[in-house]
Order: structure tokens, then sequence, then C-alpha cells
């Protein structure tokens, strides 16, 4: 495994939450590639918590990793809200349980059920309208589908999309010029594997 790939793949699945447009994002990698993914997250996560970042290994199987990056003050906001709290409590969360809390749910949910449970979106940033819309329709007949399935507000959408699509180009560009995701992120070098 080298970093450089590692550090691709986050930077290109990830970079909404990297650079604080989103709450959190999910990527799920192959165990086969990344046998060390437990205690990369975990180091990754050291040098990153001081500029506002979090790497975690919410689920795991013999073949792939879910890896959550995320910012807890944003998902601690995002989770927080009326509308996602209420859908939350009626999907069985604890009710005012912290975002470590909530994310031990939902990750528990993950490894019960071996699917994702339709609230993941919530984590994620995604508009409680459009996690409502989808789970009312089964996925069918939304209005748009990008970063995620969008059954409300298209053009809100539509810009949200256009601003993940660019910093995923910039992070990116700048990896490929040779720096290192954590030097574009503010924090110390590389970890030791």
């Amino acid at each position: 495994m080298t970093y450089l790939r590692f550090e691709r793949s986050v930077a290109y699945h990830c970079a909404p939450a990297l650079v604080g447009l989103k709450p959190a994002c999910l990527i799920s990698l192959s165990a086969a590639d990344y046998p060390a993914l437990p205690r990369l997250a975990v180091a990754y996560s050291r040098r990153l918590t001081e500029r506002g970042v979090r790497l975690e290994v919410l689920c795991q199987c013999r073949r792939r990793f879910l890896l959550l990056v995320y910012r807890p003050k944003l998902l601690e906001q995002c989770l927080s809200s009326p509308p996602v709290a209420a859908l939350l409590e009626k999907a069985g969360y604890p009710v005012g349980g912290s975002w470590a809390v909530l994310l031990g749910c939902l990750s528990s949910r993950i490894a019960a059920e071996g699917d994702f449970p339709h609230e993941l979106g919530l984590f994620l940033g995604y508009p409680p309208e459009d996690v409502v819309g989808f789970m009312a329709s089964g996925g069918s007949g939304c209005r748009l589908c990008g970063e995620w399935k969008v059954y409300q507000d298209v053009e809100g959408a539509r810009r949200q999309f256009q601003k993940f699509a660019l910093c995923r180009a910039a992070l990116c560009r700048r990896l490929e010029q040779g720096c290192s995701l954590l030097s574009l992120l503010g924090a110390a070098e590389r970890p030791a594997a």
C-alpha cells in the first residue's frame, strides 16, 4: 500500500469533508489493498484532529472497510439541527445523543444489517428532505442524481455538486503536483505505517 494511493482515494472521495463543505464523507476501500487501514486511519486522525478532521473505520468485513472522513464540529451541528434530530429519533437513535454516540449507533446498524441504513445520508450532510424523499420512494423518482439523489431543491444541489467537484479537482491536482494530503490540510507529515 502506498500513501500516495491512499491519499488520492481519500482526496477524491472525501474532498468536500476535508475542506469543510460537508460534515462527512464515506469511502469503501478494499481490505486486500489496505490491510493496515485501521492503523492508518488512527495515525492520520492524530495528525488531522487539530485541523478539525477525523478518519474512522465505521465498519469492516473480510473484504472491505468503510472509512468515514468527518469534521466533528460540522457533524455535531448537522445532527443537532431540529429536522435531522427528529428524523434520527424517528429512526430509533437516542434523543439528545452526542455525535459520537450517534456515530456508534450508525456503525452498529451498518454492521448488523450489512447494508446502509437510509439515515446514513443525514450523517453525510444530505438535505433531510432528500433523505425523506429517498426513503419514501425507494430511491426512484428523483429530480437530480449526483452526490446524492435530489428530490427537492435541484438548483441548490447543483450548486453544491459544483462546489464539491471544484474542491475535489483542486485537492487532487495538488496531490498530483507532489504535495501530501497532510501538508495540504496544514498538518504534520505522513505517519509511519
